[in-house]
């Protein structure tokens, strides 16, 4: 389904014509509206082939960045960029849609353009140092979910020319496995000489995870709660099983009005997304 949408590529230049803000992405929206007959519907909402630019603004140092974008039916969306002496990243995402755009949104009770604001979740960068992440990224408010892949991005592009070095998304960084008790497939026997007998029986495998109660808040109430006991077979050469230990494993996300998002972290890592 994600193949569905358009690849977006904006190249802004300054009045020199140099480039000075650069960013090759993929999106999507799902968003949930009310029709006429008072009950809700589900729509997605892909870019088109036909993406304009307008409004985009280099930034400087005292004036933020703008990455604005045109498409479809009315539809827009934006994020901006603030910079300090040696970072910068996105500090607020606006997207809007347009209701009168029937072939998306059919039937639906309220016409016309509907604005959604988001603070951005990127972390800073490094000036000169381009930001990628090809793992998926999602926004939530209100009644619209935004999804992000295949991402690129230099704001306050040094000399006219893309930074070499990357910052990558702590979803695309590799993680170390955690350690777990040994199973028949991953142990390995030292050679020893010794009098005593070998052990007959095999080493212990791997035992049924631990239940972990993970949950999530929506101001003072419980918006989501789960129990579950988690377990991880990594296929390769020598099948690994993680179990996921409850005491060092956090929630996280994010409850809408008709989506939810429950993220398992250890540490930094997201381990698992539901």
């Amino acid at each position: 389904g994600f193949l569905q949408s358009y690849a977006v590529e904006v190249d802004v230049k300054d009045a020199s014509n140099a480039t000075c803000l650069y960013a090759k992405w993929m999106m999507r929206f799902l968003i949930t509206y009310e029709t006429n007959s008072s009950d809700y519907k589900n729509a997605t909402l892909n870019l088109s082939s036909n993406v304009t630019h307008n409004g985009s603004v280099c930034g400087n140092d005292t004036q933020a960045a703008l990455l604005a974008v045109q498409f479809g039916e009315g539809h827009s969306w934006s994020v901006n960029f603030t910079r300090t002496n040696e970072t910068y990243q996105g500090d607020v995402v606006t997207f809007t849609y347009n209701t009168n755009d029937t072939a998306v949104f059919p039937d639906a009770k309220r016409k016309g353009p509907v604005t959604i604001v988001v603070k951005d979740t990127m972390l800073p960068v490094q000036l000169n140092n381009v930001f990628v992440c090809h793992s998926t990224e999602f926004l939530e408010a209100e009644n619209v979910t935004q999804m992000f892949w295949n991402v690129t991005v230099q704001a306050f592009v040094q000399n006219g020319t893309i930074g070499r070095n990357e910052s990558r998304c702590p979803a695309d960084t590799p993680t170390s496995a955690p350690t777990v008790p040994p199973t028949i497939a991953n142990v390995t026997t030292a050679a020893t000489t010794t009098l005593s007998p070998a052990p007959t029986t095999p080493p212990k495998p791997v035992e049924n995870p631990d239940t972990g109660n993970y949950s999530l808040k929506s101001g003072n109430k419980t918006c989501l709660l789960a129990t579950v006991g988690l377990q991880l077979n990594v296929s390769q050469d020598k099948p690994l099983l993680i179990n996921i230990n409850p005491k060092t494993t956090s929630a996280d996300g994010t409850c809408g009005n008709t989506t939810a998002t429950l993220k398992l972290n250890d540490g930094n890592s997201t381990l698992i997304g539901f």
